[in-house]
């Protein structure tokens, strides 16, 4: 089995964030946001659709 490796998100902190309408989610935190806009610090803004946001947790210990 291979293993994931994790994101290093460090480098997206403080660069653009996206505003949309929450479609659907489940008891795990995945979310499909829709109609989503993508805005820069800048201020300019793009149209980016559907968005699915899909959380991954691993173990680093066996419990």
């Amino acid at each position: 089995m291979s293993k994931a490796h994790p994101l290093d998100l460090k480098k997206f902190m403080d660069k653009k964030h996206i505003q949309g309408i929450l479609w659907g989610f489940d008891p795990l935190m995945n979310l499909v946001i829709d109609k989503c806009v993508e805005t820069a610090t800048s201020g300019q803004q793009n149209n980016i659709g559907m968005v699915v946001i899909t959380i991954m947790l691993e173990a680093l210990e066996c419990v």
